[in-house]
Parts: C-alpha cells; sequence; structure tokens
C-alpha cells in the first residue's frame, strides 16, 4: 500500500463510533454528523475527517 488510507464506508464510520447504521444516515439526513462524499449510490468517508469531527465535540459538551 502506498500510505493512503482507504475510504470508510457507512458501516465502518457506525462502528468507529459505536452507533447504529440508521443513526449515521439520519444525522447525515439532517446536515450533522461526519462529511461523507457519495460516490455514485454509496457514501464513502475519509477516516481523519471523521476523527477530526469527533474531535470538534469535545468543545461543543458541556
Amino acid at each position: 500500500m502506498n500510505g493512503i488510507e482507504k475510504l470508510w464506508g457507512v458501516k465502518d464510520v457506525a462502528e468507529y463510533l459505536g452507533i447504529p447504521v440508521q443513526t449515521l444516515y439520519r444525522w447525515r439526513c439532517q446536515g450533522y454528523g461526519p462529511r461523507g462524499r457519495r460516490m455514485g449510490k454509496h457514501v464513502r468517508y475519509i477516516p481523519d475527517d471523521v476523527r477530526e469531527w469527533v474531535a470538534a465535540l469535545r468543545d461543543e459538551v458541556a
């Protein structure tokens, strides 16, 4: 491999976050959650984007 991390699918992100896949889809429809990119009929996530989104939540939690 050339050092580039593979993109994550919805199941990968849901597992990483410890949430059901349907929650991730609902968040996406509501404009919440990590940024996903549509590739044809699939949604893919850049792992670093997901990690950055999680890190940013620390600032929002009271």
